[in-house]
């Protein structure tokens, strides 16, 4: 068994609330993390006036991942379980677990939000102050929207396997997770990121506030970093299909996967939907969720998206 699946295997005898964090009520999510540049200027505007700032050279690699994961344990405890090493591709495949961060000017525009907010690549891992995403993303996806910052964004078609349910998906992001865990498993599939969210009629689409509607359903996907990897059909409860593509709205966040982060970041992209009243919603709200339970939550790195199109004339 390779050391991805090992990994894995331990996390499935935790207890089930140990699988994912879940906060529903949206004034509980924190407001982003700064990136690197963001802290720096932000600590040298708060300095006392005629304070000497230090100019040193620029910190090294390993200098600003000590500073970040500093800043990672003191912003909240870390979670004590098994990590959950990133792969992407077959579990067997050379070169599967290593991060594939590159950057993507061409799928992205920067339009609200913090406009000045930036990710880095260190490593070959996407890095946003003490948020990072160390699993590899499926071929050909958009690089994550740093926490703050709204983007107009462009997804390629993708392979994924989907778990459906419906009702609340408070249980439904532990429920969903083994079914998917054991597809992977049995067609030696090593995990990306992120696991996607879909919601449907969870969420006001005037408004983006959370709704109480008996139709409201779920859908939890792990994605293929390519369609090659296994065919589409159906293993048992796990649905394997082709998304296609698609542009969103895009907010990245900060804080505890759950609908909470999701009602936040929708109630932004409804204030910035105002001011472009040129766009209009394409489809249901989902979330990117890139970190696993052993992230600490003040620092876990989402994205909430709407599918989004220019109104025709």
């Amino acid at each position: 068994m390779t050391r991805f699946f090992q990994s894995l295997a331990a996390l499935v005898t935790l207890p089930l609330t140990a699988c994912a964090s879940f906060e529903s009520d949206p004034n509980k999510i924190p407001e982003p993390v700064k990136g690197n540049a963001q802290a720096a200027q932000q600590a040298s505007q708060n300095s006392a006036p005629g304070a000497v700032t230090d100019q040193a050279a620029p910190a090294s690699k390993e200098s600003v991942g000590a500073v970040d994961d500093a800043a990672a344990a003191a912003a909240q405890p870390a979670y004590s379980g098994h990590s959950v090493s990133g792969h992407s591709g077959r579990a067997s495949e050379p070169g599967a677990e290593e991060p594939n961060a590159v950057r993507t000017p061409s799928l992205i525009t920067r339009v609200g939000g913090d406009k000045e907010a930036s990710i880095e690549i260190i490593d070959g891992v996407y890095r946003f102050g003490p948020s990072r995403i160390e699993s590899p993303l499926p071929a050909g996806y958009p690089e994550p929207t740093p926490p703050g910052a709204i983007d107009l964004k462009r997804y390629p078609s993708v392979r994924r396997a989907e778990f459906v349910s419906s009702g609340s998906p408070a249980s439904g992001m532990n429920m969903g997770f083994f079914p998917l865990f054991n597809h992977i498993k049995k067609k030696d599939i090593a995990m990306t990121s992120p696991v996607e969210m879909d919601y449907r009629d969870m969420f006001d689409p005037a408004t983006g506030k959370r709704e109480q509607k008996s139709s409201m359903s779920w859908t939890m996907s792990f994605l293929y970093r390519t369609a090659e990897l296994a065919p589409t059909g159906k293993d048992g409860s796990v649905l394997i299909t082709d998304r296609p593509e698609v542009e969103v709205l895009a907010i990245g966040m900060n804080g505890p996967y759950g609908t909470g982060v999701v009602e936040k970041g929708l109630g932004l992209l409804h204030d910035w939907l105002k001011e472009h009243p040129e766009y209009e919603i394409a489809g249901d709200v989902r979330a990117f969720h890139y970190n696993g339970p052993y992230i600490a939550n003040r620092v876990k790195w989402s994205e909430v998206q709407l599918p989004v199109r220019k109104k025709s004339a």
